[in-house]
């Protein structure tokens, strides 16, 4: 009885079409929560970017002043000279992009597809390099220094400027001649008995000439600046930086790959170079390092002469000689090529720690084996500084190398800075050298070769996360010269490992331990 009142009161079961009905409500209720959640958590970041939007204009506002300084001050500097450059800038775009536009045309009817390349226009690899080398000489410059900054730049585009090689037309032996005369303040027959018309090489900011000295008759190379060279610089340089700072005002993202500060190292270092009394100390510091060393019966760099020298004229000894690359001549002046490599080596190593600056472009057409037997370190236009941290970390990095320890070669790259680029302890002075001897050609492929080399050095690096200071790849790029030398001069020898090469220095080793420690 209880039982069957029981299921009397027993509520009737639910119809299919109730339960979908509960079940929908259920539902609706749970997605107006969510669209509740969603709403607030898009009013959430709404909120964040107006702040970041906020912050960021505050940000910008308060910098306008010293951009705006930044520019009145750099065009005052640039002067009248600016507009003729500007002028100039406008035919090399005209010239460029009309090319641009006829292989448009041409692949457009072949393909009918628009390739990648054509796409970027001319911020291509290709036309951009076509650009710069219209431009002139800081431009020229400019492409050389991405060329050989693969830790900098992306590797189509390191890979491109290859080519962009410091060569230009000669100028007139008349307008040469009349420099000569306004730098020495003299006839130049007064100070030459002769001076060669044609010109050993041609570069785009400077050139040389063969000569001898009158009275001492001694063999001598001027390097004269080119003229008007030093207008063209400033006016360039100034607009690149004008250009990039805008860039960073208007873009943050600029600001954290330090482009502003690039190219303020850039135009120190090129304006640098068209003054020759700077390359003159570079050569002298050298020259005292050896002197001090007791190694300049071992090697050497030319002798400046201060009496017919000056900021835009640079007379230096004429050293002769073959580069270390030629093994057949180099086997022909003295029994031992290997022997002529250690003692190269040593002399560069030793310059790391105990020369005021050290070469820091020593491809073949920069360091040859001399008549007598010596090495002879030429053309000093690209010298480096490098910091006592940078070197005791570079030291164990060469030490793991050799003995494949592997984990002193990771502790090697943090402690330089490999690991977070925004905390480099930098000290690092670069002026592209130009007026090369008659080894053009062989330069050309050395660089090509060394380039290629350390890009895979790189690209392995920055699969890892990895990030090389300038410092630590300005020093692997001689060390990849060098072990090309060694490859061709030396080819059982270990480098790093050969007990007659010194890669530090004795006396100052403790010192820059103690500062990596």
């Amino acid at each position: 009885m209880a039982v069957s009142a029981f299921r009397v009161t027993q509520l009737p079961p639910l119809h299919q079409s109730q339960v979908t009905v509960a079940r929908a409500a259920r539902s609706k209720k749970m997605i107006g929560s969510r669209i509740n959640l969603k709403g607030f958590v898009i009013s959430a970041q709404y909120s964040q970017s107006q702040d970041l939007f906020t912050s960021r204009l505050q940000s910008r506002i308060e910098n306008l002043p010293k951009l705006v300084e930044d520019i009145v001050q750099t065009s005052i500097n640039t002067g009248p000279r600016g507009a003729l450059r500007l002028v100039q800038g406008v035919q090399a775009f005209l010239g460029v992009g009309g090319e641009w536009l006829n292989d448009l045309s041409k692949s457009t009817r072949v393909s009918g597809a628009l390739p990648t390349e054509m796409q970027l226009g001319l911020l291509s690899p290709l036309y951009l390099r076509k650009l710069f080398e219209r431009m002139g000489a800081t431009y020229i410059k400019l492409g050389q220094f991405i060329a050989s900054a693969p830790t900098l730049f992306p590797q189509e585009y390191v890979e491109e400027f290859q080519n962009c090689f410091d060569k230009a037309p000669p100028v007139p032996f008349e307008e040469i001649r009349k420099i000569l005369q306004e730098e020495l303040g003299r006839p130049i027959e007064s100070v030459y008995e002769y001076v060669d018309p044609a010109p050993l090489a041609s570069a785009s900011i400077a050139q040389v000439h063969g000569a001898r000295l009158r009275g001492s008759q001694e063999d001598v190379v001027i390097k004269v600046l080119k003229p008007g060279i030093e207008d063209f610089l400033v006016a360039d340089l100034n607009f690149i930086y004008v250009v990039a700072r805008i860039f960073e005002f208007l873009s943050p993202e600029f600001s954290r790959t330090s482009l502003v500060g690039i190219v303020e190292d850039i135009r120190e270092s090129m304006l640098e170079e068209v003054d020759f009394n700077k390359e003159a100390k570079n050569i002298e510091s050298f020259k005292r390092y050896l002197e001090t060393m007791g190694l300049s019966g071992q090697a050497t760099a030319p002798r400046v002469y201060k009496h017919c020298s000056s900021r835009r004229v640079l007379t230096m000894e004429r050293l002769y000689g073959v580069p270390l690359t030629d093994l057949d001549s180099i086997s022909a002046l003295v029994s031992s090529p290997e022997n002529s490599l250690i003692t190269a080596l040593n002399v560069w190593f030793g310059s790391l720690l105990s020369c005021e600056s050290f070469h820091a472009d020593v491809h073949a057409g920069n360091l040859w084996l001399l008549r007598d037997g010596r090495i002879g370190f030429l053309d000093f236009g690209i010298v480096g500084r490098i910091s006592p941290k940078t070197w005791a970390a570079m030291e164990v990095f060469l030490a793991s190398i050799a003995t494949e320890e592997y984990e002193s070669m990771a502790s090697a790259l943090i402690q330089m800075g490999a690991t977070n680029i925004d905390e480099l302890d930098t000290e690092i002075v670069v002026a592209t050298g130009s007026g090369r001897t008659a080894v053009a050609a062989n330069v050309a492929v050395d660089e090509r070769q060394m380039n290629a080399l350390f890009l895979d050095l790189v690209r392995v690096s920055e699969s890892y996360g990895l990030k090389f200071p300038r410092e630590f790849a300005l020093l692997m790029k001689q060390l990849l010269y060098f072990d090309r030398y060694t490859r061709l001069l030396a080819p059982n020898m270990n480098m790093l490992q050969d007990q007659r090469i010194s890669v530090v220095s004795n006396r100052r080793k403790n010192r820059y331990n103690d500062s990596f420690n």
